[in-house]
């Protein structure tokens, strides 16, 4: 069963609305068309026959579409350009890449509001880095820009802020010279909903393994985890990697740790198939809790325990708090957080009694 971190109603999807794509598809003509028809308007090069604007107009009859107000408000005043810049070169190579939900999300409500995707593809990789900031960066080309990346330069969005251009991140980020807009994920709300269901089952000696990296989503995870489990009989922490599996597995097993929160997706699946080939079982001998979805594919037949990142979403609302900001209807500084997915897989038990493991 699939539950909201927020709550625990299940989650419904809603009907998709209707677009201009949809309608210009439907019609038979072009989205230009559609967008002209609307705006009740007529270029210099282009003339709509009397008949091809009356097609248009009674499929947005009969399919009941209604501009979005924000394309309204962006369509006299901007170019309606959104720049999208990613810190690592991940732009999607196949359905399963850990950014390509992220990029349905913000196309699809950059279509509903009449706006085109710039990606900023030519930035330099300074120190392993790419940066935005350089001698030829074409920020201005667009009317704000959204930042993705598991870690974004905090002097970057300090000279944003300080610089005044639209932008927001997809993630929670910290406050670099003055707040950060973004759109993140409440990753201290699920861990601290999985440390309770460790509880429920009977788990008092819980391990965190972290990827080592100091970015505010790890801290956030951590967070989470530590507000539930410091009061258990050992709530441990340190990195791991899929490539030490065998020996994170020595040292869970040293500690007598019961039940494991995994950040890294990989490192979860290498200490299952490590305890395998020990003859253990998960979660008969270890639990193993996943916080997050795979960030590079990895193959498995087993479902983990853990949560689902709402990454469609916050590729959606990102562009909605962005289109707010450039048109000025955006009341202060955004920032949002919204609720993971928990998932009750097969890798939770409750902890057997004390034995010898090999």
């Amino acid at each position: 069963m699939r539950i909201s971190a927020a709550g625990r109603t299940p989650v419904t999807a809603t009907p998709r609305r209707v677009t201009q794509r949809d309608i210009a598809r439907l019609a038979g003509v072009s989205q230009a068309t559609v967008s002209l028809v609307l705006n009740n308007r007529a270029d210099a090069d282009v003339r709509i026959a009397p008949e091809t604007r009356d097609r248009v107009l009674r499929v947005i009859a009969e399919t009941g579409y209604a501009a979005d107000p924000v394309a309204r408000r962006l369509a006299s005043r901007f170019n309606r350009i959104i720049g999208v810049f990613t810190y690592e070169p991940a732009f999607p190579s196949g359905s399963r890449d850990f950014f390509h939900p992220f990029l349905l999300g913000i196309e699809e409500y950059a279509e509903r509001v009449g706006c085109d995707l710039l990606l900023f593809t030519s930035a330099p990789v300074i120190d392993g880095r790419r940066r935005i900031f350089h001698q030829d960066n074409r920020l201005r080309l667009a009317d704000g820009c959204l930042l993705l990346g598991r870690e974004i330069d905090a002097d970057e969005l300090h000279r944003l802020n300080r610089d005044g251009y639209p932008y927001v991140a997809v993630g929670r980020r910290d406050d670099a010279g003055g707040p950060v807009p973004y759109v993140g994920a409440d990753y201290a709300t699920a861990v601290g909903r999985l440390a309770e269901l460790a509880l429920a089952r009977g788990h008092r000696r819980m391990t965190y393994l972290s990827m080592g990296i100091a970015a505010e989503s790890s801290e956030d995870r951590r967070r989470g985890y530590l507000a539930t489990a410091s009061a258990t009989e050992s709530a441990r922490h340190r990195p791991a990697t899929a490539a030490d599996a065998e020996a994170v597995l020595d040292d869970l097993l040293a500690d007598r740790s019961t039940v494991a929160f995994v950040e890294d997706f990989a490192t979860a699946v290498a200490l299952e198939r490590a305890a395998r080939r020990r003859g253990l079982s998960v979660p008969g001998d270890l639990s193993l809790l996943t916080l997050g979805d795979p960030t590079v594919p990895v193959p498995t037949e087993l479902t983990f325990t853990g949560f689902r990142i709402p990454r469609e979403e916050m590729g959606r609302q990102a562009v909605e708090v962005l289109t707010r900001v450039i048109d000025g209807s955006a009341s202060g500084v955004q920032q949002r957080l919204l609720p993971c997915e928990l998932v009750e897989g097969a890798t939770l038990g409750a902890p057997e009694p004390a034995v010898d493991r090999p």
